[in-house]
């Protein structure tokens, strides 16, 4: 399986590439007032607002650099109730992909508090790189309203 690998600090993690619809240049996003932690804004993409996971911000607290490997990845996120919404998410040094089998990926052996998002691990000849699991990304009280703030940010 193909995944884009990201940096967020000093460290390698990989993005399944399989549900990936676009990866863009970073986009001025319009910001959503008081949202949760981590949410970046909103951006329009071919008439529908997404909303936008700051990896960064919401891995080491901080927003994503402004460079040119800084990366907007819209993906399909999938929904506990089986539908998908578009979701951007905000990776930086977005510039390589990398092939990994799943049965690679082994349990990292340390659960990280508020972080289940973070999967397993895989070694390659840089060092280790985590898988992020972006179904994961999302707490159920983000998710319920995300989407409609995102509508009536751009609305």
């Amino acid at each position: 399986m193909v995944y884009l690998l990201i940096q967020i600090g000093a460290d390698r993690y990989a993005l399944e590439t399989a549900g990936m619809i676009a990866v863009l240049p970073r986009l001025r996003l319009k910001q959503i007032p008081q949202a949760a932690a981590g949410i970046a804004g909103v951006f329009d993409y071919h008439g529908r607002p997404v909303p936008v996971v700051d990896l960064t911000a919401m891995a080491l607290g901080r927003a994503s650099e402004a460079s040119l490997s800084t990366r907007l990845v819209v993906v399909r996120y999938r929904c506990p109730d089986g539908q998908h919404q578009l979701l951007g998410l905000l990776a930086e040094k977005a510039t390589e992909t990398a092939r990994y089998e799943n049965r690679d990926f082994q349990d990292p052996g340390v659960a990280a508090d508020g972080a289940a998002y973070l999967g397993p691990v895989v070694h390659d000849a840089r060092g280790i790189v985590q898988r992020v699991e972006v179904a994961q990304l999302l707490t159920p009280e983000v998710r319920e309203s995300l989407w409609r703030q995102a509508g009536e940010a751009l609305g």
